[in-house]
């Protein structure tokens, strides 16, 4: 049985949880709380559509709290909003909505400048609160590797370095194949280096396939999403969307084309999973794919 869902906004009612300012505005307190609070209405409205439409999944936007890794944050964003925050977690829970973020690909834990890698710690820190808050054991940060910077082994072990001391982070991290730089069979990898789970993005793969089928790379997977020490089994997680034909190789089409769906479906088999429609007609391209909103 495959759940699925959709990223950020909902095009429908509609609602954002990823209104943001320039770095410039934060300086405007005022404007950054207003912000906030647009965001997290937006989450309290989709949850209550998805709930009503049969919609389990929904990936919340990186900038739910814009900019609160950074130095110059203007005030206390936990103990402002850290009430809505867990509010919005227990209804999130009661109407059975599995919520997830997805920190940009400018988030590079691996990168050799440690001040690089610092911000993406600091952004990871903040994912881990705002999930810590809402108080879902089931949330997932999800987070490609980034670059290889000429020498894949050494990146490699650089990320497990730089993300091991992070406990908190990774009680929710899990990582995802993307179409340039790491295959699957890599981020199970790296992954197990950490014991944390592993994503198949299906269209990043159809993409750089590192010389598996759909079927062998969901086979390595969807096992990392097991019973870990002190934590119970997730369901797993998988991404797919389609090609936009008039742009790059790699950007999302508005839609999910119907192959690309029953290629999934054929792979998955009667295997159990819950699947991120990244399409850029969010929940329209559910209703494309038979969901009846």
């Amino acid at each position: 049985m495959m759940r699925l869902g959709y990223p950020t906004q909902n095009l429908t009612i509609p609602a954002s949880t990823n209104r943001s300012c320039r770095l410039a505005g934060l300086a405007d307190a005022d404007k950054v709380r207003a912000l906030v609070r647009e965001n997290l209405a937006g989450l309290e409205a989709i949850l209550r559509w998805n709930a009503g439409h049969g919609v389990p999944l929904f990936r919340m936007g990186q900038a739910l709290i814009p900019f609160a890794s950074h130095p110059e944050f203007p005030y206390d964003w936990e103990d402002e909003h850290g009430e809505d925050l867990s509010r919005l977690g227990e209804l999130a829970r009661t109407l059975g909505i599995r919520l997830s973020m997805h920190p940009g690909q400018y988030i590079q834990p691996a990168s050799p400048r440690p001040g690089v890698s610092e911000r993406g710690l600091g952004e990871f820190r903040y994912v881990e609160r705002i999930f810590d808050l809402i108080g879902s054991e089931d949330s997932v940060i999800v987070l490609h590797m980034g670059g290889a910077y000429e020498d894949r082994p050494t990146t490699a072990t650089r990320f497990v370095e730089t993300m091991r001391p992070e406990s908190g982070v990774l009680e929710y991290l899990a990582l995802e194949n993307d179409e340039r730089v790491w295959t699957v069979q890599e981020i199970v990898a790296t992954a197990g280096a950490l014991g944390i789970p592993a994503i198949t993005d299906a269209f990043h793969h159809g993409l750089d396939p590192g010389g598996l089928k759909l079927e062998d790379a969901l086979d390595l997977t969807l096992p990392t999403w097991g019973a870990r020490p002190g934590r119970s089994e997730r369901r797993p997680k998988l991404h797919l969307s389609s090609q936009d034909g008039e742009k790059q190789p790699g950007a999302h089409a508005y839609l999910v084309e119907e192959a690309d769906w029953l290629a999934l479906v054929k792979a998955l088999g009667n295997r159990e999973a819950d699947v991120m429609i990244e399409a850029k007609g969010k929940e329209r391209a559910l209703g494309a794919l038979g969901v009846d909103l």
